[in-house]
């Protein structure tokens, strides 16, 4: 699309289902949607998936498309976050949303048990800080609203993010549904682990393989670091 950045961020102010609160304004303005979603928002009971990460929001769109559940696309890159939040839009799609904010004040915006699923698509991976998406550090602050077992998606082209998982739900004994280090070649692919993000088709473009876990996160019991 043609639109800068500045046309892009004008859109989705004027898009109703499109919610941005960078760093400064959790301070001070309340988020009065939290703990609300099911009544005030989607105006139903259906679980609330979160795909957390950078992107454009093909997941959120695609998975949105497919099943009566709420999907909800959190990111702060809001340029990129405008493709999703406007096809979803011009759908009609009322079980989609979108949060433009800081994935480090993440819980500030569901209440406890609030979210059943989260997707993990693509994240940056910070090797030197362990402060990647999937750390025991943001693991801690998903349990704040998500309920007990809820399901972590991760889907990367990162072997340091899929090995660290890996090491991760070893040493926190953390239940496995499924592990492939190649989803496209194993005989996993469907309907949602079939829908390509615009980055992910380039790394398939370039040769390198999807890696896939999902596994449930209790809400007992301290995580620890693995030592990896």
């Amino acid at each position: 699309n043609g639109k800068n950045k500045l046309e892009k961020f004008a859109d989705m102010a004027s898009y109703p289902h499109v919610f941005e609160y960078p760093y400064s304004a959790v301070d001070n303005v309340p988020f009065d949607m939290k703990g609300k979603w099911h009544k005030e928002f989607f105006k139903n009971d259906n679980p609330i998936v979160l795909e957390l990460g950078c992107g454009r929001g093909e997941y959120t769109v695609g998975l949105g498309g497919c099943f009566p559940i709420e999907f909800y696309r959190v990111d702060i890159k809001g340029a990129r976050m405008w493709t999703g939040a406007t096809e979803s839009l011009q759908a009609g799609m009322k079980n989609v949303a979108f949060l433009r904010t800081n994935i480090e004040i993440i819980d500030g915006f569901f209440a406890e048990g609030e979210v059943s699923e989260i997707w993990l698509t693509f994240s940056d991976p910070n090797e030197e800080s362990y402060q990647a998406t999937d750390s025991t550090y943001f693991m801690e602050r998903y349990r704040k609203f998500l309920v007990s077992n809820g399901i972590i998606h991760l889907k990367t082209d990162s072997n340091f993010m899929f090995t660290y998982t890996k090491y991760m739900i070893e040493e926190n004994g953390l239940p496995v549904g499924l592990i492939t280090e190649d989803s496209y070649h194993s005989d996993l692919v469907d309907d949602i682990l079939g829908i390509k993000t615009y980055y992910e088709q380039q790394w398939l473009d370039r040769g390198l393989s999807i890696k896939y876990i999902k596994f449930l996160l209790p809400q007992e019991g301290e995580l620890r670091e693995p030592e990896y």
